[in-house]
């Protein structure tokens, strides 16, 4: 027995090598969530993680675990943040090189170009399903009988629930729309509660393997300032030091964080902003707007926190990546233009279904006139104010300019990106230069998509954006320039450079003279050691400020800045 089994022992070895292993397919590596929440008119340093004292912990809890960009950049303005956001295209070739508004150039369309693409349509390519909740507001607000072609539900996203346009009572927004059609705010509605609840929604009854897209646009902190008593009530007091205060504390909070660099200056008070003072007055109406715009900048944060928990509560959170962002600096308008506003002489409530049309409603949904600024109370549905530009210039710290600019005031932003399955190293911040061009290129990369060379019969723009993915790994993003027009207000980014023009208010829309090259009209500024834009350099490198203007002119060309628009 035992020579038989030694016989058939290696027969046996032989048909097994014979036969090999069995065949085993590798299982195909789930590509991860993106979730991409975008912030509405706030400044540089708002949030807790970018040296703020608005309550922000969920925010800050990302930023903590994941990275902080500390020299990333968004378009001075809603429209075209949002189109450069969505597209990875510069905002011009986009179509929305400035407002919702034909100004008769393909890059002022004021439409949502068809040859781009949104991150929507390209993660459907990849198997992703898309979701969108808040404010969209690419496309022109129309009432009766709209062109829906540049709708979400039209432009790559599953499901829908938010404005079609912009700015609104944060209590009755106008164009609200539930997937592709107008609807009344349910009673007690509130946007960013209503927002993170159908974020949140998206996500609880997402079903099936396949990864999904989930893009939360806010509108808050935008004017008008509108929150639940109990919200601003958290912050009463806080501010009663004032805005001069509230501002060199940042600074040296930011520069205690690694944020801000000990040998940039502090911008000076310019001649437009007021020194706070015991003369000031309506003070506590002031001091009301600001208490207001923490009480909506923390409800933001909490909708987000909320967000959070349903990933995780669905056992996605580590494989998700989050990117929170905000689409332009703080916001320094004060609304002076509604100062001529008729007022309601018969105000009557108004009809539970009936939608509202008006960017400033006229009336509450309960029949309450709406006031305007300093005849309004920030806080409930019958107030209209916005915190204005002495708030906005320290929501800015530490820099020149505001929304509308392209100083670092005007373009620069937070950019928190979360992902526990690759960003290991929480905390950590990354310094290269980087633009909403490059979010779209992320995200295609991280999808494993294919960016399309054609959709629908159109051609596609090439992509202007890079991924960040060396950039979460630590290492350098490889480009020649980064680049900035809006309303007549010009810069270009190179390395440590950037060159910066800001347009005369009688050349900010028609501007006549944009091939103009000469060095009077540029500003050079050696971004490592100044960033706050106070040493102009372009008297010391000529050539250099030339190169890079002459650089500006054939981007503006490329991307049909120039000519511009005839109105």
């Amino acid at each position: 027995m035992k020579e038989i089994m030694k016989r058939i022992a290696p027969l046996g070895l032989m048909i097994l090598i014979g036969c090999g292993s069995p065949s085993v397919t590798p299982k195909k590596v789930r590509p991860p969530n993106i979730v991409l929440i975008l912030g509405d008119d706030m400044g540089y340093s708002d949030i807790g993680s970018y040296g703020g004292e608005i309550n922000t912990p969920r925010l800050d809890a990302l930023a903590a675990n994941g990275l902080r960009f500390t020299q990333f950049y968004n378009t001075a303005r809603c429209c075209p943040t949002r189109a450069s956001l969505l597209t990875g295209l510069y905002p011009q070739q986009a179509g929305v090189g400035h407002m919702v508004n034909d100004r008769g150039t393909p890059a002022f369309r004021g439409d949502l170009s068809k040859h781009a693409v949104t991150i929507a349509e390209a993660l459907k390519g990849a198997g992703y399903d898309t979701y969108m909740s808040g404010k969209w507001h690419v496309t022109p607000y129309v009432i009766e009988n709209p062109n829906k072609e540049n709708w979400p539900r039209q432009r790559g996203f599953d499901r829908f629930f938010g404005m079609i346009s912009g700015a609104g009572s944060l209590y009755d927004p106008r164009s609200l729309t539930n997937d592709n059609d107008y609807v009344a705010p349910r009673e007690g509605f509130y946007g960013t509660t209503d927002f993170s609840d159908y974020a949140v929604k998206s996500i609880e009854e997402h079903q099936g393997d396949q990864p999904f897209f989930l893009y939360l646009a806010y509108t808050a902190a935008h004017w008008p300032m509108q929150a639940p008593a109990e919200a601003i009530a958290k912050y009463k007091g806080h501010y009663d030091t004032g805005w001069d205060a509230m501002r060199e504390a940042r600074f040296e909070r930011m520069k205690k964080m690694g944020l801000a660099k000990s040998d940039w200056v502090l911008t000076p008070r310019d001649s437009f902003v007021t020194k706070w003072s015991e003369e000031i007055p309506d003070k506590a109406w002031e001091l009301a707007n600001m208490e207001t715009y923490a009480a909506m900048t923390t409800l933001m944060d909490e909708g987000i926190g909320r967000v959070v928990d349903a990933l995780e509560a669905k056992g996605q959170l580590d494989n998700t990546v989050i990117f929170y962002l905000q689409d332009n600096g703080a916001c320094a308008e004060e609304l002076e233009w509604l100062e001529n506003r008729p007022a309601v002489e018969d105000p009557k409530p108004m009809a539970p279904d009936e939608l509202q049309t008006e960017t400033i409603p006229y009336v509450t949904r309960d029949g309450k006139p709406v006031k305007i600024m300093k005849a309004a109370w920030p806080g409930p549905p019958e107030g209209f104010t916005a915190y204005g530009l002495n708030w906005a210039n320290a929501s800015n710290t530490p820099f020149r300019e505001y929304k509308h600019w392209v100083n670092e005031g005007g373009i620069a932003t937070p950019l928190i990106v979360h992902w526990p399955a690759k960003i290991k190293t929480g905390g950590e911040f990354r310094t290269a230069p980087a633009h909403l061009i490059d979010i779209m290129a992320t995200c295609v990369e991280v999808a494993g998509a294919d960016y399309p060379t054609s959709y629908h019969g159109n051609a596609i723009q090439p992509l202007e954006g890079k991924s960040l993915v060396p950039a979460f790994e630590g290492k350098d993003l490889e480009r020649e320039a980064l680049y900035w027009e809006h309303e007549g207000n010009r810069a270009v980014r190179m390395g440590k450079w950037k060159l910066i023009s800001k347009a005369s208010k009688k050349q900010s829309y028609l501007w006549d003279k944009v091939d103009d090259l000469a060095l009077p009209n540029w500003e050079l500024f050696d971004m490592e050691h100044d960033r706050t834009e106070m040493h102009d350099l372009a008297s010391d490198h000529p050539e250099l400020a030339k190169k890079m203007a002459t650089m500006w002119l054939v981007w503006a060309k490329r991307t049909g800045i120039v000519p511009r628009p005839p109105n």
